[in-house]
């Protein structure tokens, strides 16, 4: 995979920065509320339109896309993102703010599938689980640096330097890919019997709901986790951002310790240990309501308890939380190569649907029963996705 580095780099980048311009908004969501004057679960809006957007918009962009030069079409949708998060950041109010940013993450429903099928085309096949893992890696990146940094920029500088960065960063991002995916590269037409094989493969259409349940089980709390820290810690901005950034860290450390063993134990055992991690991790974050209950612990006990739970729910949902989404593309890939264009657009489909389904869920539990529930729900989302997980054997 030597000569192929330089592009596996660059599309690294562009995940980066799409993974970026993705989770500003959860990172500054308390500081886009008050700018906007809007409330939190309105403003946790913004998380659902974008991720139903690039929902529908990924199979869609496969579908439409599959014969423009990869080249092209990957710069392309990093120059949009960086034109629409520069329109985001200069949005008068919440409406034209929604419609700016529906038209910018249409971006993101391009990008990062099809970064994983135009890498497939220039790896090996032996080296194409690696690849696809590795350039997931971006996405893990984003969430040190994304989500902390929208933190601090939200509450010290203001909502719109979040949307300003991230519009810097796709812009590099772009000038990146444009030196380094060779042109000429096209995918395979798309027919509309190849989605119909999709359609009709049980295992890839089991996978494809896990990655819609889990997505959904972590954005019931992962969209309200700014905040849900406040809530929980009454901290500064720096150190709900420092919490954000450990999140991160363990995040790519997991990510990248998946994507190197990946050829060794396979997608199947990968999934289920990131998936375990997960769950351990949103466990760890119900305790912290049982510890903030004050029937239950005097506040002595509760303060130093909920950050050693806080401390252990970074580590393992950050552990689990990248590596498995790039375990479940690499996953795919394994299970039907020539389909791997529309399964891993579908798969982007189904983590950004359950986002939209997890940010939805969350604030309605917050308007209804309050921002403690959300631990909970996730739990119980996340179990019924590790069952169905375990089910599929795709590596026999």
């Amino acid at each position: 995979m030597d000569a192929a580095r330089p592009a596996v780099r660059a599309l690294l980048f562009g995940n980066f920065a799409i993974g970026a311009g993705v989770m500003v908004v959860p990172g500054m969501l308390a500081d886009l509320a008050y700018g906007l004057g809007v409330s939190v679960p309105t403003a946790g809006q913004l998380i659902t339109l974008a991720a139903f957007v690039t929902c529908v918009g990924a199979p869609l962009s496969a579908a439409l896309t599959s014969r423009i030069d990869r080249r092209a079409l990957l710069v392309g949708a990093l120059v949009l993102y960086a034109a629409g998060h520069s329109a985001c950041a200069l949005a008068p109010g919440y409406a034209p703010l929604a419609a700016f940013r529906a038209i910018t993450v249409v971006s993101a429903a391009i990008f990062t599938p099809q970064a994983a099928a135009t890498i497939a085309l220039i790896v090996p096949p032996a080296e194409r689980s690696k690849a696809v893992s590795a350039i997931f890696v971006g996405w893990s990146i984003a969430s040190v640096l994304g989500m902390p940094i929208g933190n601090l920029l939200g509450a010290y500088a203001g909502w719109r330097w979040g949307f300003g960065a991230a519009a810097l960063l796709a812009a590099v991002a772009a000038w990146s890919v444009a030196r380094t995916i060779p042109r000429g590269l096209t995918g395979p037409a798309l027919s509309a019997a190849a989605w119909r094989e999709v359609a009709g493969n049980r295992l890839l259409l089991g996978v494809l709901g896990v990655t819609l349940l889990s997505a959904a089980g972590q954005f019931t709390l992962f969209a309200y986790v700014a905040p849900a820290l406040k809530a929980a810690t009454q901290a500064s901005a720096s150190v709900t951002a420092a919490l954000m950034g450990l999140f991160g860290v363990f995040g790519v450390i997991g990510n990248m310790w998946t994507a190197r063993h990946i050829g060794r134990r396979g997608p199947d055992r990968a999934v289920s240990t990131s998936l375990a991690a997960i769950l351990a991790g949103v466990g760890f974050a119900t305790a912290i309501t049982l510890a903030l209950a004050p029937e239950l612990l005097p506040p002595q006990v509760a303060r130093p308890a909920v950050w050693a739970l806080l401390l252990a729910a970074c580590l393992a949902w950050g552990l689990g939380c990248f590596a498995m989404n790039s375990a479940q593309q690499a996953r795919l890939a394994a299970i039907a190569p020539a389909l791997a264009s529309a399964s891993i657009a579908l798969n982007t489909s189904g983590m950004y649907g359950g986002q939209a389904v997890g940010a939805a869920l969350g604030g309605a539990l917050i308007a209804a029963v309050g921002i403690g529930a959300l631990p909970w729900a996730a739990a119980a989302l996340l179990g019924v996705t590790f069952w169905l997980s375990s089910r599929l054997r795709t590596d026999q």
